[in-house]
């Protein structure tokens, strides 16, 4: 008997929900800067999960299947809010760092803002290749998830990549 039957649906979930959160909250913070609709994505996401999983049937993995829902939840959130064109509350100040060498730390966290400032400001297509290649998932997985070729895939990272670089360049010309 395999581990999907073996396990109750609440079981699956629990698990999934460890294995994978921490990744569909990086995912949720490239799609939505305002972090209380960034909780809100990720609670979306996981409502959908919750509902598909009794129609999950291992035609692909269980981190594609959670994927897939996270990006179409995801594109679906952004139609929305776009829409609704509101503006987002700045991001809240972060908590000091108890790192021993305060500005290294400093130094990387602004690192990490500016790089995720640059993929958030990214058109859709190459946001989503990039997020998920960041997540770890292969060509053939991303490709899966968003319906395009692994091809399709590689020319629109490659893209992405030209287009960080740009743009973390043009941010580092004004620092």
């Amino acid at each position: 008997m395999s581990r999907m039957s073996s396990e109750s649906r609440d079981e699956r979930f629990v698990r999934l929900l460890h294995e994978h959160d921490r990744a569909l909250r990086r995912l949720a913070r490239s799609y939505e800067r305002d972090p209380a609709r960034q909780q809100d994505l990720v609670q979306d996401i996981w409502l959908a999960v919750w509902q598909a999983l009794p129609r999950f049937r291992g035609g692909c993995s269980e981190k594609t299947f959670v994927f897939r829902i996270a990006h179409n939840r995801s594109v679906s959130h952004i139609d929305y809010a776009q829409r609704r064109r509101t503006e987002p509350l700045p991001d809240e100040t972060p908590l000091a760092s108890i790192d021993p060498d305060p500005e290294r730390s400093l130094s990387i966290q602004q690192r990490h803002e500016r790089l995720q400032r640059a993929v958030q400001d990214l058109p859709i297509g190459l946001r989503q290749v990039v997020v998920l290649a960041l997540e770890g998932l292969s060509h053939a997985e991303i490709g899966d998830i968003l319906g395009i070729t692994e091809n399709n895939v590689a020319v629109r990272l490659s893209r992405a990549r030209t287009n960080l670089s740009r743009l973390l360049g043009r941010v580092e010309a004004l620092s």
